[in-house]
């Protein structure tokens, strides 16, 4: 038997090794869990809360923007749609009624998406109310529908519900009603949600309403079908005791869709902000520090003629603005190596965004970016702002209904602090049909 000698030198790790414990790390780590849980959390709530203060904004005008008597007729759409092949389900008919039928299931599917309520089914019906209402009228947006319009496809493959949900609750109530009794309750809703979507999907596949009807690679019928596939797969191997290894792959596969995805979303933020600076250096009116007095004095950018006119009053306060814009945004994408700096740019950008909204008149733009930035934030200040919101909401329970308290059933340490308590529950949570 062999013994170590303490005294025996210790061999230095060669950097092979190195390199390759480094890559064994990166591996698990993006494998063995969904990254940034609270990030894609707020994205999801971002957006959801963008797009439902949009549609309940636009209602009283909604037949005018997207209806079939709007200005954007519906046979000038059907040319357009017949040219790029985007998708909408307005365009399957010219009936007022179907179009009420899918303005309403818009603001449902936004409603529950906000709340995490069963978020893989929800997040495919937000995708379809946000690409049906924006591919039916073109027109009908002020740039942050672009951001919208790509947010809502991720989000179908981002696992946003591991916190702050309808979903991770339900996950830890039965967590904890397992652990006390020794069972838990079967899911029926998410098969059942299933089956009925699965059926509508039927009915539009041989009814020729989705491109791509006979499953071409990239076609919409196939992204649809591959979705429905994959969640049956998943339901059908969680119902697997026996074998533990065919939901461990499905778990890898989901995680590393996730960070993937999640690297997308970054991605897309910096080049929306290098690509926004760098045009504007090759600007004259941004060279010569003069160009963000021009927004204040256009009359559709004006909600607030008198507030506009003071802040473009001073020549510095100008200089500052238009030198400052182009600076942030170029060097945000460089400052991402760097915590510190880059969260002083991001609460920067965010309150740029902020003012753009009030006296530019762009709240919806405004919404949109902050909440593609937030994907940015640090996991402490948002554990802390979760914190915040609870103990308010909290607050409101118990001065709204006395005696009253949002208490969860089951077991529970009072050791433990209920962020700590989230935050191995959230960990721990799978999206799919039981989350």
């Amino acid at each position: 038997m062999s013994s170590v000698n303490p005294t025996d030198p210790v061999r230095p790790v060669s950097p092979v090794g190195r390199l390759t414990t480094v890559i064994g790390n990166g591996i698990t780590r993006v494998t063995d869990r969904a990254l940034g849980p609270y990030q894609s959390a707020i994205i999801r709530i971002g957006f959801s809360a963008t797009w439902l203060l949009f549609l309940l904004r636009e209602f009283p005008h909604r037949r005018e923007l997207y209806g079939p008597e709007g200005p954007w007729s519906w046979e000038l759409a059907q040319q357009l749609i017949a040219t790029n092949d985007a998708f909408t389900v307005l365009m399957w008919s010219d009936s007022m009624v179907w179009f009420e039928i899918v303005y309403a299931v818009a603001i449902l599917a936004t409603f529950l998406l906000l709340l995490g309520w069963r978020t893989r089914a929800v997040s495919v019906l937000f995708m379809v109310g946000v690409l049906s209402l924006q591919n039916r009228s073109v027109f009908m947006g002020d740039g942050g529908d672009n951001v919208l319009h790509l947010m809502a496809i991720y989000l179908v493959f981002v696992r946003c519900a591991q916190v702050w949900s309808l979903d991770a609750r339900r996950v830890r109530r039965g967590r904890e009603r397992l652990e006390r009794d020794g069972s838990a309750p079967q899911d029926r809703v998410g098969p059942a949600l299933w089956c009925v979507l699965g059926f509508a999907l039927l009915v539009a596949t041989f009814g020729g309403l989705i491109p791509g009807g006979d499953l071409v690679p990239g076609g919409w019928l196939t992204f649809f079908w591959g979705l429905w596939v994959v969640h049956a797969l998943w339901w059908a191997v969680g119902r697997v005791t026996s074998d533990t290894k065919p939901r461990a792959l499905l778990d890898i596969v989901g995680n590393l869709t996730h960070n993937a995805v999640l690297v997308v979303i970054m991605a897309e933020a910096c080049l929306i902000y290098a690509a926004a600076g760098w045009y504007k250096i090759q600007g004259g009116r941004w060279q010569d520090g003069t160009a963000a007095y021009y927004p204040f004095h256009l009359d559709y950018f004006s909600p607030w003629a008198g507030l506009s006119d003071l802040l473009s009053s001073s020549g510095t306060m100008v200089m500052l603005a238009t030198y400052g814009t182009v600076i942030v945004q170029v060097a945000f994408p460089f400052t991402l190596f760097n915590r510190r700096v880059k969260n002083v740019l991001l609460a920067v950008m965010m309150t740029e965004h902020a003012v753009i909204a009030v006296v530019l008149g762009l709240p919806f733009f405004s919404l949109a970016m902050i909440a593609a930035d937030a994907v940015f934030l640090p996991t402490p200040f948002l554990k802390r702002l979760g914190g915040l919101v609870a103990r308010g909401r909290d607050r409101v329970v118990r001065r709204v209904l006395p005696g009253r308290a949002l208490t969860i059933p089951g077991p529970r340490d009072p050791r433990r602090s209920p962020l700590s308590q989230e935050k191995e529950s959230a960990e721990q949570a799978n999206v799919g049909f039981t989350a």
